[in-house]
């Protein structure tokens, strides 16, 4: 049974151009692909065989909310739904008792079993924006990990060597710098890993910051006689301010549970530059569309403006309706297009320093006002506009991070960057 089960795996299967589509579908917006002949055999005898590719990706519920930075990987998972594959949404619940180091220069503390069942239960309700719930497989890694007991866990160490795990970056920092690598840690790409073997994944996803964790599941299946699984991983989206990754800790971030209006004025306010990078990691339009889109742009046949109002639609449509984000549109073309907002508004950087900087001063600093008391008289007067919401607290401070569109008066804007 094992020999028939080695020349079923060696088989070579005819590779068709559905294959390769859907391959470069899968490729779109990633980061890393390991390895790309090994995923194109498997899309081939998955559709020989027509037996879906087991697609995992594992969160370790560690914070209570998801916002679209999250999103780039499950994007790329309803894709793999949709080209007929089973996704397995992996609830860390072990793991997040563990703490990933992952770009970590301390230890994480740990989290309470409570907090942890909490935090899941919202990843879940919130994944299901993106996800179909009714396609994907919901596994816990505590099924396995529990009762692997001390002698299994003894037995999983002894697969994998010290020296491959100092070879990670987080690691190598810390020791090098003589800072604390606690034995837990240790253990955390050894239990992540393992999850791969239980659930026999032929494809993991992840962020960039996850390719070591990826890349020991994919050994630690050799170990076990496994097919090795593929991993792809999702580069880090940037977040509002076009430069940092999306972070709440930057407020440079959407929140997917945000209200419909919020959320399209939001994406209105990238650059154009970032809205085709946007395109690429949230849509879940194809190729073929986005490309003629970008011509249509390139060669003035739409305006990008209307280009970024329909990803707008897009995005705001997946989290609540496509009513609301109607309704968004018109609300946001009713506040800004009967405003005469201009097709061209000035790029503008200010520099808050302490990392916060007051709306008064902001305004002159991007030369909007002749000084910061005209800044606060206008705040006064019901004349400024952040987002397209009228703001009249002159006491309202900006951080650094933070990228918006500002009105003053009727005529003048920009998009502000604070740094």
């Amino acid at each position: 049974m094992a020999e028939e089960k080695k020349e079923t795996e060696q088989k070579k299967y005819t590779v068709t151009q559905e294959d390769r589509d859907a391959l470069a579908l899968i490729k779109r917006g990633a980061d890393t692909l390991l390895i790309e002949d090994e995923l194109l055999q498997k899309l081939a005898r998955s559709r020989e065989t027509g037996t879906p590719l087991r697609c995992k990706l594992g969160l370790d519920p560690t914070a209570p909310d998801i916002h679209l930075g999250h999103t780039v990987v499950l994007n790329k998972l309803r894709q793999l739904q949709d080209l007929g594959h089973t996704v397995i949404f992996l609830v860390g619940d072990f793991t997040a008792s563990i703490g990933d180091p992952s770009g970590r220069n301390v230890t994480r503390p740990p989290l309470s079993f409570e907090q942890i069942k909490e935090n899941a239960k919202t990843y879940l309700d919130q994944a299901g924006h993106v996800l179909d719930p009714e396609k994907t497989e919901v596994r816990y890694n505590s099924e396995w990990s529990n009762a692997l007991g001390t002698v299994g866990l003894i037995q999983l160490a002894s697969r994998y060597t010290l020296a491959r795990l100092l070879e990670r970056d987080d690691f190598q920092k810390r020791f090098s710098q003589n800072l604390p690598i606690a034995m837990h840690e240790l253990l955390y790409p050894l239990m992540q890993g393992y999850d791969s073997v239980a659930l026999h994944a032929d494809i993991e996803l992840g962020g960039s910051d996850q390719r070591f964790n990826l890349i020991v599941g994919r050994e630690l299946q050799r170990q076990y006689g496994q097919e090795p699984q593929c991993i792809l991983t999702m580069p880090l989206l940037v977040g509002l301010d076009g430069v940092n990754k999306m972070s709440k800790s930057k407020h440079n971030y959407i929140g997917i549970t945000e209200d419909a209006g919020s959320m399209f004025g939001k994406v209105m306010s990238i650059s154009d530059d970032l809205m085709w990078n946007w395109y690429d990691l949230l849509s879940l339009r194809s190729n073929e569309e986005i490309a003629r889109i970008k011509a249509d742009c390139t060669e003035n046949r739409m305006n990008p403006r209307d280009a970024k109002a329909s990803l707008a639609k897009e995005i705001v449509a997946r989290f609540h309706s496509q009513a609301e984000a109607e309704a968004a549109e018109e609300e946001f073309n009713r506040r800004f297009k009967s405003g005469e907002m201009p097709d061209e508004i000035p790029e503008v950087t200010v520099t808050a320093e302490g990392g916060t900087i007051a709306l008064g001063k902001l305004l002159k600093e991007a030369g909007l006002v002749a000084s910061a008391s005209e800044g606060n008289r206008n705040i006064d007067q019901g004349g400024v506009r952040i987002g397209g919401d009228k703001v009249t607290d002159r006491k309202v401070k900006i951080t650094s991070g933070m990228r918006f569109i500002v009105q003053v008066g009727k005529r003048k804007w920009a998009r502000v960057t604070v740094k």
